[in-house]
Formats: C-alpha cells, sequence, structure tokens
C-alpha cells in the first residue's frame, strides 16, 4: 500500500501499522446502544484494540450501516475493545440514530497473525540510494504487538534531530521466519526542519 509520512525534525514521530488480509470476517450483532460514542453488543466479536470496522445489515438503526456495498475506506470505523463481546466506535454518535431493532454484522478484515515475522523500515535518498534511516525490530525502532496485531514505528526527538536529508523514499517490510518477504507500506518520506532548537 502507498502512503507517505511526514517527519519533523526534532520531534518524535510514532505510526502504527495494521496488517489486514482476507478473509473478510462478519460477525452477527446483538444489540446497539443509542449514545455518543455508540457501543456495540457482539458476541465474541475477535476485533483487536484500534481495528477498522463497518457495520453493515442493521435494521432500525439504519444510519449507522456502511454507505457502500461492499464498505469503502469511508465506511470503517476505529473500534475500541470494550472486552471480548463490545466494542465502542468512539467516531460515531448514534443518540439520533433510528432505535436497533435487529440482526446486522461487525464487518472487518481478518488480522495477520504476527507471531515470527521480523520488521524493517528503510529510507533512502532515492531508490537504490543513500540509506538515509534503518528500523528494525532488532534496533527497537519498530515493534510487534501481536495481542492487537499492530506494527509500531517509533523513533525518538533526539535521533530525528540529527537527520539532515529533506526528502526520500522509504518502505516497511515483514519477513516470516521461512524468510517470505511482504512490503506492507511505501511512499515518500519528507523531513520537516526544525525551527526551534
Amino acid at each position: 500500500m502507498k502512503k507517505d509520512i511526514v517527519i519533523t525534525q526534532g520531534s518524535d514521530y510514532a505510526q502504527e501499522v495494521r496488517w489486514e488480509t482476507a478473509p473478510i470476517v462478519y460477525k452477527p450483532i446483538a444489540g446497539i446502544t443509542n449514545a455518543a460514542p455508540v457501543s456495540i453488543h457482539c458476541i465474541g466479536h475477535g476485533v483487536p484494540d484500534g481495528w477498522n470496522v463497518a457495520i453493515v445489515s442493521v435494521k432500525g438503526m439504519e444510519d449507522i450501516n456502511a454507505t457502500s456495498a461492499p464498505p469503502k475506506l469511508k465506511d470503517y470505523h476505529e473500534a475500541t475493545r470494550t472486552d471480548i463481546d463490545n466494542i465502542t466506535l468512539n467516531s460515531v454518535n448514534a443518540a439520533d440514530f433510528g432505535a436497533y431493532t435487529s440482526g446486522g454484522y461487525v464487518q472487518y478484515n481478518t488480522p495477520t497473525d504476527l507471531a515470527g515475522y521480523a520488521a524493517r523500515m528503510t529510507i533512502k535518498d532515492r531508490i537504490g540510494g543513500l540509506v538515509l534511516a534503518t528500523l528494525t525490530d532488532a534496533n527497537a525502532k519498530i515493534t510487534m504487538d501481536n495481542t492487537n496485531k499492530v506494527i509500531k514505528i517509533k523513533l525518538g526527538a533526539v535521533e530525528t534531530a540529527g537527520y539532515v536529508w529533506s526528502r526520500g523514499v522509504y518502505d516497511l517490510e515483514l519477513v516470516s521466519a521461512t524468510g517470505v518477504v511482504t512490503s506492507l507500506l511505501s511512499g515518500s518520506a519528507t523531513l520537516i526542519k526544525e525551527v526551534t532548537n
């Protein structure tokens, strides 16, 4: 997937990446609150905290349903995992929606099991060019949270203060225990120069 990144010199940089894959998961909804934020009762939903979900096929509270079929990116909301049977969608105010009557599904892409993977990200001045920064799980600039199925990229302010480049390109790859390489993200990397130091 293409995603351009911006790093501010002399500031912390953090990014979270979730590796979504097929098949699509559909979990039946048992109830929805008319509240802000909306709370969805979905027994054994399996949604990791922070995962993107869409709501489809709900009766009564139709306003909560995805507007496109199949759902598009704009139809997905970040879910907060309340417990194994409940999620909250902090970006959805359902206080004025119609009352939930029946049906519906929480729909999401399958989270990838991160166990056994190594992560690496390289920023270069151009494709095949000079290496500007190397981030890996081995140098602790990338961490793998397999509970929440999230890859966390983090650079400290001291490190970014030492960057002197302006623009480059990057890619983020995951390497399996058997050596299979999967490219998750790539794009341009821009450094915004520090004004106050």
